[in-house]
Formats: C-alpha cells, structure tokens, sequence
C-alpha cells in the first residue's frame, strides 16, 4: 500500500502537479527538522530550478555535493541551472567530473557539447556528439546539436543530413524544417528549401524533383498536386 503523507510521494505529487511553490515550501520545512535529508535538498534545488531561481539552485546542489561529491542528480540540476545563467566554462568542469566516472553518460556528453558550442569552440563540440552518437544513434538532441555546429563551421551539407535524421525520428521537430531550408537557401537550392520549409523530409524530395521534372511542372506544383491528392484520398 502507498503511504501518501510519505514525502517522496508528497513531493512527486506536487511536482507532477506543477506546484513548484509548494514543492519549495514543503522541503524548506523538512529541511527545519533535518538539515542533511537528502530527499529534501535534492528537490528543493529542483524546485528552484523550475521557478527559474537558477542562483539559489546551486546553493542546495552544493548542500548535496557537500555530502556526496559525486552525486549525480544534485551534478545535473547544477550543470542545468549553470547553463541557465551562462557559466559554460564551470559548466564543462561539471560535466567532466561525471564523464570521469561514467564515460557513456549521453546527458553529460550532450551538455558538454553545449557548452563547448555556446563558447564558439563548434570543432571540439562534435566530438562529443559523436561519442553520444556512437552510444545511441537515435539520440535526438545529439543530432540536433551536431548539425548546429556543422552550420556554424559552416559545413551546410552535413548539417542539413544531420537535421533530416533527427526530423525522421522525431516528426515534431519544426524548427529542423526550418532551418533545413535556410541552409538549403545558402547552398542556393531553391527548390529544396522551399520543400524543407514545407517538413518535407530529403529522401522525399528526390521523388517530388523526379515527378516535376517527369511532368514538366515546377517543384511547387508538383508537390501542391501531391498535396491534393493526399487530401483527396482522404
């Protein structure tokens, strides 16, 4: 049976419920009676974090790392909250910490290549989006981020096939749509960026420039026909 007045549970519930205020106030309590608890410091920190009081934040990660240096809940809500106030550089000291002892952490990899990114520092960053990338070829995030900084070394090609990978698992990306056809701009493909825009994904549109080319139609009609009758079949 749950014990409801449990406090891991009373927190999960409040936090589930987005009552972050509350959250805050019922381990700032617990804390009163027993200033180490664990349970209490970790999700205070976390409290602060979703009301966005990054500084304060810190403060009771540090609590947590005072007790357990390398506890990696209280390592990550700081690395969040640093990242939130742009300290990149303590950012990468973090994340190094927990690479040391767990070298395939696909979280600390991916902030890692963040932060590198955020410092301009674009080549370095995609080494760690490949060691994420090796450990999970889906990872989203890693794609995403690779393709960032491949835009920025201005490497528009490879970009543009890592935002199509990461549009292909996750269809919701619209801002890989986006940013497809921007790229596809600066390569001066017009045709293709106009189909990016419209979330068509690149194997899609080799068949879309083969079927204008077949019917003698600009690429805008022929895919505003397919359109059509898609909707058609409907």
């Amino acid at each position: 049976m749950i014990d409801l007045l449990d406090p891991t549970n009373v927190i999960t519930r409040m936090f589930n419920s987005e009552q972050y205020d509350d959250m805050y106030n019922y381990c700032k309590n617990l804390l009163e009676k027993i200033p180490n608890d664990m349970v209490a410091l970790q999700n205070i920190s976390l409290s602060l974090i979703y009301l966005k009081k990054y500084e304060e934040a810190i403060i009771y990660c540090d609590k947590v790392l005072e007790i357990k240096n390398s506890d990696a809940y209280a390592l990550k809500n700081k690395i969040y909250a640093l990242e939130n106030l742009k300290q990149y550089e303590q950012v990468l000291k973090l994340c190094k910490q927990i690479l040391s002892t767990n070298s395939k952490d696909v979280w600390a990899l991916n902030s890692m290549g963040l932060s590198l990114n955020e410092l301009n520092r674009h080549q370095e960053a995609l080494e760690y989006y490949e060691k994420s990338l090796k450990i999970d070829l889906d990872d989203v995030t890693a794609l995403m981020n690779k393709a960032i900084s491949l835009s920025h070394l201005g490497n528009y090609k490879d970009a543009i096939e890592f935002y199509d990978k990461a549009q292909t698992i996750d269809s919701s990306l619209k801002e890989a749509s986006i940013v497809k056809s921007q790229l596809f701009e600066k390569l001066g493909m017009k045709d293709d960026a106009f189909l990016a825009a419209q979330g068509v994904l690149n194997k899609e549109m080799e068949k879309i420039k083969i079927d204008a080319k077949e019917n003698k139609c600009s690429v805008f009609h022929q895919f505003c026909e397919d359109e059509y009758e898609k909707y058609d079949s409907k």
